[in-house]
């Protein structure tokens, strides 16, 4: 009776997370609690949750990226990747993207490389951002540390209590099928549509609001009187009155008093409103606003602010900055911007001061575009810096130090050197990865204690009785495919996990198989924008609809799929 009622609230669980209103820290944290609670799994075993090497390894891995990430060193050689002809530059920028995220952090690798990308007037960025994000994710699955992923996974193995997986254990299968899917990629990124470059004096994809001020000169006249019908380059929309929408507006439209006046076209010539007293723009005279800077940003999946307003949390004193206008992929959101819950993947437009880049929380919540950047690390400390973390990868491929061991070390280096600071560290902890694994392998104790896992493998084994174990290993594989695409790539490993685990038990094999079939299929997010972060990060800024995803990604996922099918049990036979 137990293992129906894990299953059906592990099915619950799912269903939560594919409507996507709770993150996925919380409902992993309250299931992981609940199953304490109602005594489905001892204290023990929650606890070590927590405290599972290879989760440790993910956690301090994370941390020394923090330094890797500051490097200009990326940054400064990708202007040489995008020389020449367009295929030649993807080409390029594919390779070398797939050969830093088998060793980086994808999400890292393609966060140096995406303002680079996005300023640069040689080839459409939407043409190069999609293929940037997939090729981050074929080099990822190469190596033990190229992705989260196979980190999560491997921390489900340890739990298991089977060996831990080795640092190329992933490379037999994983450089074939990066490699085949790279070539297949140069053709369907050939699908991707050629959007408009960044330019100076092209029309930016965003709406501004303005705010009628009480005892402006503005209000009492129509919108014909005013003159803000004939402005230089902006184009009024509508205005929203006391939470009603006036659209289209009408020339004899008398303004009152705190109207919003929401303005479309080239919002860089914010300067035809100057002539206006009395005009407002996000808690700024439009005086103040032409004297600050506008950049552009990317909300980051590790952002506070995601599914949260502007308002909720006080952008401007958090920030000291306004925002003048949000895009969503191809969409221009327009509206009481103020009120519209944000989204990982958002592109804003700020307005900001001079001292924008030294704010501390930035690093956590965006990745910039424009040409302000964050302070760096220097040349030489660079070059440390990669020299330190290509030793603790080397010693530990030669089995000659554990990698947590190196990597603690190099930590520690870090520290010492001031390449990274305690508070740097404070900030940027990845608290809600380490609840989301804790509790999912807490999850996945629940599971396979209460018997839950094994009903599943027993359906499995039913399902593929005709099929034999290659076919139960096919079905593994797809589900967790299925999953990634529904829900993100770790909650879909710890779906996954003891399922697969539970099924190569069922049929009497070795688990390594079916333990593959897990982590490749978790990192199989080629169709959607949603399931992995760098799907994400380039959403916006190239611009890009749903259906690009599903035209360039589809002959990836099955090209990805065939090979990962075909080469598992070859490699790992049952």
């Amino acid at each position: 009776m137990t293992a129906w009622w894990v299953l059906t609230s592990v099915g619950v669980l799912l269903g939560l997370l594919v409507q996507g209103r709770f993150s996925p820290a919380v409902l992993f944290g309250g299931w992981a609690t609940g199953y304490l609670v109602l005594g489905v799994v001892s204290e023990q075993q929650w606890l070590s949750s927590f405290t599972n090497p290879a989760l440790i390894t993910l956690l301090v891995l994370m941390l020394v990226s923090l330094a890797l990430e500051r490097s200009p060193l990326l940054e400064r050689f990708s202007g040489a990747l995008l020389k020449g002809n367009e295929s030649l530059a993807s080409l390029r920028l594919m390779g070398v993207t797939a050969g830093l995220s088998a060793f980086l952090n994808n999400t890292a690798v393609v966060g140096s490389l995406l303002g680079v990308i996005s300023r640069q007037r040689h080839i459409p960025a939407s043409r190069l951002l999609i293929p940037l994000s997939f090729a981050s994710v074929l080099g990822g699955v190469t190596t033990l540390i190229g992705t989260s992923t196979n980190l999560v996974v491997n921390s489900f193995v340890v739990n298991a209590g089977l060996p831990a997986l080795g640092m190329f254990e992933f490379a037999a299968v994983g450089v074939p099928v990066a490699l085949l899917c790279l070539m297949v990629l140069m053709f369907s990124a050939r699908l991707l549509p050629q959007n408009g470059m960044k330019d100076e004096e092209s029309a930016q994809p965003y709406f501004l609001e303005a705010r009628v001020q009480p005892g402006a000169a503005l209000v009492g006249r129509s919108i014909e009187q005013n003159r803000l019908r004939s402005l230089d380059g902006l184009f009024l929309l509508e205005i929203v009155r006391n939470d009603r929408l006036i659209s289209p507006v009408a020339p004899d439209e008398i303004l009152e008093a705190n109207d919003v006046l929401v303005f479309t076209g080239e919002v860089k010539k914010v300067q035809a409103l100057q002539p206006f007293s009395g005009l407002e723009l996000f808690g700024n005279g439009v005086d103040r606003l032409l004297a600050s800077n506008l950049v552009e940003v990317v909300v980051s999946n590790e952002s506070e602010l995601a599914k949260r307003t502007l308002q909720e949390v006080d952008f401007r004193t958090m920030f000291n900055a306004g925002v003048v206008g949000i895009r969503r992929g191809n969409k221009r959101l327009t509206g009481q911007l103020g009120k519209i819950p944000l989204r990982v993947g958002d592109s804003l437009l700020l307005a900001v001061g001079a001292d924008f880049t030294q704010h501390r929380n930035l690093d956590r919540n965006f990745h910039l575009l424009g040409k302000m950047q964050r302070p760096k690390l220097s040349n030489r400390q660079s070059v440390l810096a990669f020299a330190g973390f290509g030793a603790v990868i080397a010693m530990a491929a030669l089995n000659l130090l554990p990698l947590l061991n190196g990597l603690l070390l190099l930590l520690a280096g870090l520290l010492l050197s001031r390449m990274l600071t305690l508070s740097e560290l404070r900030r940027r902890f990845p608290f809600e990865l380490v609840v989301i694994i804790g509790s999912a392998l807490t999850v996945a104790k629940a599971m396979d204690s209460s018997g839950a896992a094994q009903l599943v493998a027993d359906g499995m084994r039913a399902l593929f009785n005709g099929h034999g174990v290659f076919g139960a290993f096919a079905g593994v594989y797809l589900m967790t495919l299925l999953l990634t695409e529904t829900v993100t790539n770790n909650a879909a490993a710890a779906l996954a996990f003891p399922i697969g685990l539970s099924t190569a038990q069922a049929f009497g094999v070795d688990p390594m198989p079916f333990i593959m079939a897990v982590a490749f299929g978790a990192s199989a997010c080629f169709m959607v924008p949603f399931g992995y972060q760098t799907h994400l990060m380039v959403y916006s800024p190239g611009r890009y609809r749903m259906v690009d995803y599903i035209k360039t990604g589809l002959p990836v996922s099955l090209a990805y799929s065939a090979g990962v099918i075909a080469l598992v049990p070859v490699v790992f036979p049952f």
